[in-house]
């Protein structure tokens, strides 16, 4: 056995290498996140895209306006990879006529009846952006400012996204700290967390706002579509799409989708909650057990084999059929025409905070609010 005669020559060998390891081992938990500038805000703000990508090179684009999804490429059945997302590849379409596209929307998704709420004995006054209604937080809401962003080191691409909402803003109560972490996995599933602090009773509803369409962006109608929603109830709203209270049962009604029903089979009955929404617009109330976790519907496009399932630990989903896309918004991969996309917003009940019957939506001091959302993507033969 030789011996080496100077240890010393040796080091700078070994320390080299070791450093060597260390950045490879940094090089690998930082693996699918790449991050460019995506644009500008009018005052000069930039907005950063993430793109995280998985093993399976399945693509998702985060940008720092609105914490939005700005695309997700997932491949049909024959491997073939599309955009199934509506969105823009400029800030010029964000900043124009965009109806929520992937937006994180808050502070309360969804609507509130008549702009105002009682919290602690006072009443406070929402900005009205929807008929009489305040809808997704108001004309200023979430969805319309630059969230702060990093990178998160671990084995999976994520991106955290951060933002502060002052006391008073869009006439909401309270500071808040919200915080959103997007992760893909490599079984093309995309986890959203949601947290948020508040220093003074407030309410709050966050949701995902994306738009599908498993044949891809800008590819046309989604009424052959199906859908699954794990639902035996819903509820109905008023003629300025605000929940009457009830809760019905979807026994014998065109909201019925216990069973995996094409999106178009019943939208055009004569149902007068169709009627109000020109569609669907409604929120489901989903079928829990428990806390966590739990499946909450279900998409398959017969056509492309794309399917996508959608889990949370939210109390209800909103199925939304882009009632009012006309074709005048021109997007990543075409033209955005009537019921090219639909949504699936987890979430707490739309008006809440005047619903007292329905789930709280209220966060007080020393409280963290938590939701989590997967989407996961899978194919069929």
């Amino acid at each position: 056995m030789s011996r080496i005669k100077n240890p010393w020559v040796i080091l700078p060998v070994v320390a080299f290498v070791f450093w060597g390891v260390m950045a490879a081992a940094k090089s690998i938990s930082r693996q699918g996140i790449t991050m460019s500038q995506f644009g500008k805000m009018p005052d000069g703000t930039p907005v950063d895209l993430y793109t995280l990508t998985n093993s399976h090179g399945m693509k998702v684009g985060i940008i720092t306006y609105g914490a939005r999804i700005q695309s997700i490429d997932v491949p049909d059945r024959h491997g073939k990879m599309a955009d199934v997302v509506l969105g823009f590849d400029s800030m010029t379409g964000y900043l124009g006529n965009d109806p929520f596209f992937g937006a994180t929307v808050g502070r309360y998704a969804n609507r509130i009846a008549n702009g105002r709420f009682h919290l602690d004995g006072v009443e406070y006054h929402l900005p009205i952006n929807d008929g009489p209604n305040c809808l997704h937080g108001g004309p200023e809401g979430f969805d319309k400012k630059v969230w702060k962003a990093h990178e998160l080191a671990g084995p999976l691409p994520a991106v955290e996204l951060t933002y502060f909402s002052k006391n008073g803003e869009e006439g909401f109560p309270g500071d808040l700290h919200v915080k959103v972490v997007y992760t893909l996995k490599n079984d093309n599933a995309l986890t959203i967390d949601y947290t948020a602090t508040t220093d003074r009773d407030t309410v709050i509803n966050l949701t995902n706002h994306s738009y599908f369409n498993l044949d891809g962006a800008g590819s046309g109608s989604i009424l052959d579509e199906a859908v699954l929603i794990n639902a035996d109830s819903f509820t109905p709203i008023n003629d300025v799409m605000i929940p009457t209270g009830k809760i019905e049962s979807v026994d014998g009604t065109p909201f019925d989708f216990r069973k995996l029903t094409r999106i178009g089979e019943r939208i055009n009955e004569g149902n007068q909650q169709l009627k109000f929404a020109r569609g669907y617009d409604d929120n489901w109330i989903l079928n829990r057990k428990g806390p966590g976790l739990e499946f909450a519907a279900r998409a398959v496009s017969p056509k492309s084999g794309r399917e996508l399932e959608v889990f949370t630990t939210e109390p209800g989903v909103q199925l939304y059929t882009g009632n009012f896309l006309d074709g005048t918004i021109h997007g990543i991969g075409g033209v955005y025409g009537h019921r090219s996309a639909f949504t699936f917003e987890t979430q707490h009940f739309p008006d809440s905070p005047n619903q007292p019957h329905f789930p709280t939506t209220e966060l007080k001091p020393g409280q963290t609010f938590h939701q989590t959302t997967v989407f996961k993507f899978l194919t069929s033969r």
